[in-house]
């Protein structure tokens, strides 16, 4: 007979470790947060909006019984990625695994597209990775170990009409993670990216039906991403399950690019 708690046990892919997850108050991130933690990891997520929201889910994932913390930080800033990981490392006492996942969207044609609204994209979709990873790598470094998941796009794969800013920033984050993916694998720290396709979230659920249809109709399996889908593949690249892949993109679209 198996013994139930057993297991529950052996199914925790990422227990012991300790998970950084920027953007983590709602939607993709909001799912990492909740899918880590059921795996046994602790996490520390940071926010930038409404802190009720994310004391509440500080609260509900802490139930899974492992250590999660809410930080308000703007991954964009350098000195507040620093203070952050320096805080957390203080903390939890260890810093194993990365998700880059904060970013923003501002729309519009090239000839309609602010100059302040192309910056903005790239310092919080592309800028923000950077400044969390070198903030990350020396604890890294010194434990010869760990994993760095970096959230792109099918847009910073294929672009899109409208979205010059946001194709760019995240074709950059692919190209950020290859190259980290040569400095560190030395010393035995992986480093990915996930490229998200149409995923059911707040944001994408205000587009209309018919418009959702018509991305459904794209898509081979028919029908959009649920953000626990790609919070799945983040434990999958975060786990020792694959502790031989790194600089890798894994397309989590339903096969839109296929």
């Amino acid at each position: 007979m198996i013994n139930k708690n057993n297991k529950d046990r052996h199914m925790k892919l990422l227990e012991g470790k300790t998970a950084i997850i920027t953007g983590g108050s709602r939607g993709i991130g909001k799912a990492i947060v909740e899918v880590f933690a059921k795996h046994g990891a602790n996490v520390a997520f940071t926010y930038s909006s409404s802190a009720e929201s994310a004391k509440t889910i500080e609260d509900e994932v802490s139930k899974e019984g492992v250590k999660v913390k809410c930080y308000k930080s703007d991954a964009s800033n350098f000195d507040d990625a620093q203070n952050l990981a320096a805080d957390i490392h203080k903390e939890f006492g260890s810093i194993d695994i990365l998700i880059n996942n904060a970013g923003i969207t501002k729309d519009n044609l090239l000839m309609r597209m602010g100059e302040e609204d192309f910056d903005r994209v790239i310092e919080v979709n592309l800028k923000s990775v950077f400044n969390m990873t070198k903030a990350v790598q020396r604890v890294m470094l010194k434990q010869r170990k760990g994993s760095i998941i970096n959230m792109s796009s099918v847009i910073g794969l294929k672009g899109n009409a409208g979205q010059s800013n946001y194709a760019a920033s995240k074709a950059g984050v692919i190209g950020f993670t290859k190259s980290m993916a040569i400095e560190l694998g030395s010393r035995n720290i992986r480093s990915n990216a996930i490229a998200p396709g149409f995923i059911i979230t707040e944001m994408t659920e205000k587009l209309g039906e018919e418009t959702i249809k018509k991305y459904y109709e794209a898509v081979p399996l028919k029908r959009g991403g649920t953000p626990e889908e790609v919070a799945n593949t983040c434990v999958f690249l975060a786990s020792d399950m694959s502790s031989y892949i790194t600089g890798q993109v894994l397309n989590v679209d339903g096969g839109l690019l296929t």
